[in-house]
């Protein structure tokens, strides 16, 4: 009797399992990013890994990434919402109210019917958790966009405006300061220590930091290899010696002024700055075949190097353009700083005058390559 009386309680028991609802994981791998509509969003958000919650349960919600000044259009909710930062600096708004900043881990409570928008700031992008519960199958009602004055007012209320990074050029011609960067870029990736220490001087002479001129050649590592990147240190800090020794005291310069962000916000900021010099999200065959590459990218190169702010954006293209002239086999990416170039301020005329000085200097083969990629490049 007992025999039975445990079987059938197992059974029951079995049933009742059964009838559990499972817990279970969606990867974010699995999850396609879609973007935000235009007549709800101002500029680029992505959208990924939404998610509904079991009867009943009623919250929704997804994972937002806004690229650099854009923002949601104002809006509400019934049941009020919950916002937390994973990634980048962004801004959050109550109508009639200042703006607020919010950043990573922060933790936002919208209540009930507010009327309020939320997106990035001016130089990376953010992302954040959404959360909102549904009221009769909606959990939000849209309005009216965020002009970009009222944006623009949002940012100097709270600090976050900023002057532009690529700062338009005053003259047609190369400052003797920028002169020098593609020349020391040049010797530098064709290993020429005469014209490397020659440009060096001239670079500054002409008023290059002793930061600067470290920048350029750090950065170079990216393009040029370790190797030619700790050779070139090694012969700038002999130059500065000796030129001290001969009573020359050159301008130290300046450290980075903030520090550069790591994990989550180090990609954000990677992938605005790298969307940004690029003109629009790097794409292509290479990338989907070994996506470690824009990763690194995306985290090194566009994060940890470009947010350093004691080299501005100009002079890392002329750096760039410069080294790569010098290289041959690389003809491609050359154009694509081409054009990066003149999306961060230099012109056609400054490029070419790059391209005469890269001759004047007795590399022929570099003048051509980098005229070549201006032609290409103004033409596309």
């Amino acid at each position: 009797m007992k025999t039975l009386l445990s079987m059938a309680l197992a059974g029951a028991a079995s049933a009742a399992i059964s009838q559990t609802p499972a817990v279970t994981v969606r990867t974010a791998a699995s999850s396609s990013a879609t973007t935000g509509a235009n007549e709800f969003f101002t500029g680029t958000a992505r959208i990924t890994s939404p998610f509904q919650a079991l009867p009943p349960g009623r919250a929704s919600g997804a994972t937002v990434t806004f690229e650099p000044r854009s923002r949601t259009a104002w809006h509400t909710h019934p049941l009020g919402q919950t916002l937390i930062v994973t990634a980048g600096v962004g801004l959050v708004q109550q109508a009639g109210q200042p703006a607020q900043v919010m950043r990573v881990g922060d933790v936002v409570t919208i209540p009930a019917h507010v009327r309020h928008w939320h997106g990035a700031g001016p130089e990376g992008a953010m992302t954040h958790v959404a959360i909102a519960e549904k009221e009769d199958g909606n959990s939000v009602a849209w309005e009216t966009t965020v002009s970009d004055a009222d944006y623009a007012a949002a940012l100097a209320s709270t600090g976050l405006a900023t002057q532009p990074k690529a700062v338009a050029p005053t003259s047609e011609t190369l400052s003797a300061r920028q002169q020098a960067i593609p020349l020391i870029a040049a010797a530098m990736a064709a290993s020429d220590s005469p014209k490397l220490n020659a440009a060096l001087a001239r670079g500054l002479d002409a008023g290059l930091t002793i930061s600067e001129a470290k920048e350029v050649l750090v950065q170079l590592y990216a393009y040029a290899g370790f190797p030619k990147s700790l050779n070139a240190l090694g012969e700038l800090m002999k130059l500065v010696e000796a030129r001290k020794q001969r009573g020359i005291h050159d301008a130290p310069g300046r450290e980075p002024s903030r520090a550069v962000p790591t994990g989550p916000e180090l990609i954000a900021r990677g992938h605005a700055n790298q969307t940004e010099i690029s003109g629009g999200p790097v794409q292509g065959a290479v990338f989907d075949f070994a996506p470690a590459i824009n990763q690194f990218l995306q985290a090194h190169l566009f994060g940890d190097i470009f947010e350093r702010d004691n080299l501005d954006w100009q002079s890392r293209e002329l750096a760039t353009v410069g080294a790569l002239a010098a290289m041959p086999g690389v003809e491609a990416q050359l154009r694509s700083h081409m054009r990066a170039s003149l999306r961060v301020g230099l012109t056609a005329a400054q490029l070419r005058q790059l391209a005469q000085l890269l001759a004047k200097d007795g590399d022929d083969a570099a003048a051509k390559r980098a005229n070549e990629a201006l032609t290409a490049a103004t033409k596309g």
